[in-house]
């Protein structure tokens, strides 16, 4: 005999959607629709505040591990790491933003296939390092840029690392999305191994690999179309004012004569 299932309970998920969509306070969405998930499930307030401080006691330590990395990354900031990481990408000049990207798209990824992830990240390496260097190796080439040009910088750099770790992290065996696959197909009664599911995801990081890397190269090609010429012409510009300059200043010597 078959009982139906209520999908009431899924309206945290709505809520999670609609909490994002209006940019609100990530920790108070989570809260928000994990107490209105449990309501439509009819849990009992009681119930509902034991399952809260349960969780809070089995996962208080996690803070400690989140917080000190990102005092240590603050501190090294305030000490001008992102301006040495700016100066020395400056200091290679074939250095570009999509090369960098490229290069570090490649490491990211062959890192988390290994169980490495914690190597990369937003705040410890995108926020304090590969953004900067991307920055100041569109400067160096092209001077000053604008700040619509500096976000598109960070976008793609938020996008490598991301890109790099997503599928990447697809072949390490141990991963848990394929620790998931495979519980999941045993219990539909598909017996395979974990290496086998692991194995699969290579052609997919290629593939990522490929497809994203073209997408920086394609970058450098847009910059080079927007800002090369605006670069040329800030360069002629001072040369053509000094020969001006001797021109008008040979006349005024031959007119004093």
């Amino acid at each position: 005999m078959q009982t139906t299932v209520s999908l009431w309970p899924l309206i945290g998920v709505a809520v999670i959607i609609i909490g994002f969509l209006l940019r609100f306070n990530p920790m108070l969405i989570v809260a928000a629709a994990s107490i209105v998930t449990a309501l439509a499930a009819h849990f009992p307030p009681d119930k509902i505040l034991a399952a809260i401080g349960s969780g809070f006691l089995k996962t208080r330590n996690i803070p400690i591990i989140l917080f000190l990395p990102l005092a240590v990354i603050g501190l090294l900031e305030r000490h001008g790491l992102r301006e040495r990481a700016q100066m020395w990408i400056a200091s290679i000049k074939a250095a570009t933003a999509g090369r960098l990207l490229i290069i570090y798209l490649l490491v990211r990824e062959l890192t988390a296939a290994v169980g490495l992830t914690g190597l990369g990240g937003h705040p410890q390496m995108v926020r304090p390092l590969l953004a900067p260097m991307a920055e100041g190796a569109t400067e160096t080439r092209f001077g000053k840029i604008s700040d619509a040009v500096r976000f598109r910088l960070r976008a793609y750099a938020a996008s490598a690392d991301n890109v790099g770790l997503f599928f990447g992290e697809d072949i390490f065996v141990a991963f848990g999305a394929i620790v998931l696959m495979v519980t999941f197909l045993k219990e539909a009664g598909i017996s395979v191994e974990p290496q086998h599911v692991a194995v699969w995801g290579i052609p997919t990081a290629i593939c990522a690999f490929l497809i994203h890397g073209f997408r920086l190269y394609l970058l450098d090609r847009r910059l080079e179309k927007e800002l090369g010429g605006r670069h040329a012409a800030h360069s002629i510009a001072p040369e053509e004012d000094a020969k001006q300059a001797a021109q008008e200043a040979a006349k005024a010597a031959g007119d004093e004569a």
